[in-house]
């Protein structure tokens, strides 16, 4: 997507220097537009963890990234003479930075996924120098791969909005979404907003409703960005003006991404996502989940029992950071001794989405549906 013109992924390899990744530092925005250089596991690490990189799809590419790292720092810690480093030492550090990428962020099923894809990658080759280029060629693979979904999600969930346009005989198709899914929680396109992207370009008439996304306000400083970069007309709300919205028909279709899909259709999504679809169920209001297939898990069955659901710090919610007379400062929001609890995600239950959107198509949110959609995946379930 594009920057004040300038065509910008959310991560990317430095240009001159293939051992620097370079991402969007994602806590600055909307007010400064900030480059990060990561050099090593432990900045990737806090960057995932310190939320500079968010977002499903974003949390996996830079994982990958992070698994690249891994074999630089790997080895240079056994040797510079690449070929006579240590095996059994360059392994043991790819399995210790492993283990720190994982523990980042616990509920993002992509960051897993591209570190498992990365191991099985690096084992196919014979010498350390062989392992760096198959990391660095993998983790680039996965970045691509990303942008392609995305992409086609696009594609497949913008009929849905020219559909509801054309039985509104060319009216504004009112979209709700919530906190953010779009090209800056992906490596590019997004994944609720793709589609929202791809109507527009087509020349659809579309609006869309952006909850604020407390505590750490994503839709209201992300999303609305990303939508005002590419003029797509928007309004930042209230997070519990949704249902309120709903009852007076002027919300057409609600669409969210999600962190991670169980193959049985539950979607874990940002804390406030299960609100609004139980609002959208109430007054008849089509509701979407919007993903790539790496953010399906292949072995959870039931989403509200087994999803583990990240509880971030109080801070989040007893502050609240904006622009103040051209500097970024932090406020108190809350008594300064009152406890708070901060519960990254909710699930929202398979019987509450109307339909989940892929790169393959669109599929009803349950076994049969995602399994059917993914072939290859039945012998899993």
């Amino acid at each position: 997507m594009k920057v004040n013109g300038e065509h910008f992924r959310t991560i990317w390899v430095k240009e001159t220097d293939s051992k620097v990744i370079q991402i969007i530092d994602q806590r600055y925005l909307p007010h400064q537009f900030v480059i990060e250089d990561l050099t090593t596991v432990d900045e990737v690490v806090t960057a995932v963890k310190d939320m500079h990189v968010r977002g499903a799809g974003l949390i996996g590419a830079t994982a990958g990234f992070g698994m690249y790292m891994a074999t630089l720092e790997g080895a240079a810690l056994v040797g510079a003479a690449l070929e006579g480093a240590s095996a059994t030492s360059f392994e043991k550090y790819l399995s210790k930075a492993s283990e720190k990428l994982l523990a980042s962020r616990p509920t993002a099923v992509n960051l897993a996924w591209a570190v498992e894809k990365q191991q099985a990658a690096i084992r196919q080759g014979s010498t350390v120098a062989e392992k760096i280029d198959i990391a660095f060629k993998t983790a680039q693979e996965i970045a691509d791969s990303d942008a392609n979904c995305c992409q086609q999600i696009g594609h497949h969930g913008s009929q849905i909005i020219e559909a509801i346009s054309q039985k509104k005989a060319g009216e504004t198709v009112n979209i709700l979404t919530h906190c953010n899914a779009g090209w800056l929680a992906f490596v590019d396109h997004g994944s609720a907003l793709s589609p929202i992207y791809a109507a527009f370009d087509k020349g659809i008439d579309v609006h869309v409703w952006v909850d604020e996304t407390r505590p750490r306000n994503q839709g209201a400083s992300l999303t609305a960005w990303e939508l005002g970069q590419h003029q797509v007309p928007h309004t930042v709300i209230a997070d519990n003006v949704g249902g309120h919205l709903m009852q007076h028909g002027m919300v057409d279709m609600v669409i969210v991404g999600s962190d991670r899909t169980t193959y049985t259709g539950d979607v874990a999504n940002k804390i406030g996502t299960y609100l609004k679809a139980l609002a959208a169920r109430d007054n008849d209001i089509p509701f979407y989940a919007a993903l790539p297939s790496s953010t399906i898990d292949w072995e959870m069955e039931d989403g509200v029992k087994e999803i583990p659901i990240e509880e971030r710090s109080a801070e989040e919610v007893k502050y609240i950071h904006g622009l103040h007379d051209g500097e970024i400062k932090k406020v108190l929001l809350t008594p300064e001794q009152s406890p708070a609890m901060n519960f990254g995600f909710d699930t929202t239950p398979a019987r509450l989405v109307t339909n989940i959107i892929t790169e393959r198509g669109i599929c009803t949110a349950d076994k049969n549906g995602i399994l059917d959609m993914f072939p290859e995946k039945k012998a899993n379930g």
